[in-house]
């Protein structure tokens, strides 16, 4: 039974601009004049419509960009990192109205305070941080430094399941070395991005130094790193797409990071917390319906735990309430009709391969479920290594369990696909903690957290086909600048 707050109001917001993207400081159509639908997943209405831009769009935001960089670039750090702060600000005050906003156009649940602001000040302090060295020299009358410098006119593509927070981290880190960007979200969830560079504009960061382009990834997207004047790329999202970038990227030798898929592994050993271990298992694979990159998508146990966690998993699985945006429930929609039907072929393959389906595994029925992209939470359990469902990305709320005999086997079978963002350790063994956080392929290891989260500042991205590069961290601005070496020489010792 859920418990629903009050009746959804409309889509009423002065961040929301109907049928304009962000360009050049001005809120201006597609060049074609065509538009896209936004739509609530939930519901199927239309929340909003946002231009279907193409490559003219993208030519457009990068003179824009360009135009705006010299000025930007030359001002002085700690007055970008005061407008970077100004703007967190800006977000705080309006944090309930963006939450809304994301909530509806990805159909998530309320996650609680927004935590946009923080994670720009986090970027906004680094501002002024960016240093060079000095360099040792051979003689006295020679001097040598290096220059960290911003790249110039930068580009970015993120995905839609969580808009906002990926949008503050590229674009503030980028922004923040002295950057000017062509961002574009995902056309199924553009809306909070447009909104939060809506009041990047209202903090006084100039007009161009954020450009938000929307529209399709074969169009708009395709057109950002292909363009032979943007000269850093970022890039979140699948393999496969992460693929074309970085082919597109090679032609014009544009550097970038990926940020790609995930098939986390958790671990659990036979003395794991399991009070504490299933309830953030069982969250990890429902948060945001599953559609997280770092969820917790196979459970790797020792087989003397096994049946006790399963039945555990399985009864905190079917607890797991689901509904529209505005009630108080754990999990909302899948995102679209294709990821829907995505995730429920996906439950269709585990059952043919032969994986037990313990619980859930179809479209859940009920009064404000009809018309929105619901599944249940899924569980199986006796999953191959080698199924599909244990190595391919399913991006929903499917939980595979995968018994193993020991600690030799959990680690090949944690390290067994080609995925390499996060892994999880249940375990109250400090030893066992120590060597498995040595041994698992994973950018991110938590040790009794089901993310590798619960840290501030800590570098996130991938091994493997996971991707390359971090953001996020200490040096998330850092990566937005490339290195110059200077070398001095005293002019008067030369005429000696």
């Amino acid at each position: 039974m859920t418990m629903t707050h009050d009746a959804p109001r409309a889509l009423d917001s002065d961040l929301v601009v109907d049928g304009a993207q962000l360009i050049g400081g001005d809120w201006v159509p597609a060049a074609s004049g065509e538009t896209i639908d936004v739509i609530n997943p939930a519901t199927r209405d239309v929340l909003a419509r946002i231009p279907r831009s193409g490559s003219d769009d993208v030519e457009h935001a990068v003179q824009a960009a360009e135009e705006a960089l010299p000025a930007w670039r030359d001002l002085d750090a700690t007055s970008r990192g005061r407008l970077l702060f100004r703007w967190a600000d800006l977000i705080e005050q309006r944090a309930d109205e963006i939450d809304e906003i994301e909530r509806r156009e990805v159909g998530r649940p309320s996650w609680g305070p927004l935590g946009v602001p923080g994670q720009i000040r986090f970027i906004a302090g680094q501002a002024d941080k960016v240093q060079g060295v000095s360099l040792p020299t051979y003689s006295p009358e020679h001097l040598g430094f290096t220059l960290r410098e911003p790249y110039g006119v930068v580009g970015g593509i993120i995905p839609w399941n969580a808009p906002g927070p990926m949008f503050a981290v590229e674009v503030g880190a980028a922004i923040a070395a002295g950057n000017t960007m062509v961002m574009k979200p995902a056309e199924d969830a553009p809306l909070t991005p447009l909104a939060l560079a809506k009041l990047a504009l209202e903090a006084g960061i100039p007009a161009g130094v954020i450009n938000v382009v929307t529209g399709y990834g074969h169009e708009a997207g395709a057109a950002i790193p292909a363009h032979p004047r943007i000269r850093r790329m970022g890039f979140t999202g699948s393999p496969q797409t992460g693929s074309l970038i970085m082919e597109a990227c090679a032609k014009n030798l544009t550097p970038l990071h990926l940020e790609l898929g995930g098939k986390s592994p958790q671990v659990v050993f036979g003395d794991a917390d399991l009070d504490a271990a299933v309830p953030a298992m069982a969250m990890g694979i429902t948060l945001n319906t599953g559609q997280i990159c770092a969820a917790g998508s196979r459970v790797v146990v020792l087989r003397s735990i096994h049946d006790e966690l399963v039945d555990r998993l399985a009864a905190q699985m079917e607890t797991i309430t689901y509904g529209p945006w505005h009630q108080q429930v754990n999990m909302g929609p899948l995102i679209n009709e294709k990821q829907h039907r995505r995730v429920l072929d996906y439950i269709g393959v585990g059952r043919d391969a032969g994986a037990d389906l313990v619980t859930g595994g179809a479209v859940p029925t009920g009064a404000g479920l009809e018309d929105g992209f619901f599944v249940q939470p899924t569980l199986f359990d006796k999953v191959d290594p080698d199924m599909r469902i244990a190595r391919e990305e399913i991006f929903g709320p499917v939980l595979s369990v995968i018994p193993v005999d020991d600690e030799e086997e959990a680690v090949r079978v944690a390290n067994g696909t080609d995925y390499g963002l996060v892994a999880s350790v249940w375990t109250r063994d400090v030893g066992t903690a120590v060597r498995m956080s040595r041994r698992l392929e994973a950018g991110q290891v938590g040790i009794n957290s089901p993310l590798g989260a619960g840290v501030i500042g800590g570098p996130f991205g991938g091994y493997k086909n996971s991707g390359f590069g971090r953001t996020m961290g200490a040096d998330s601005v850092l990566d937005w600048t490339q290195v110059k070496t200077v070398s001095m020489r005293d002019a008067v010792a030369v005429g000696r």
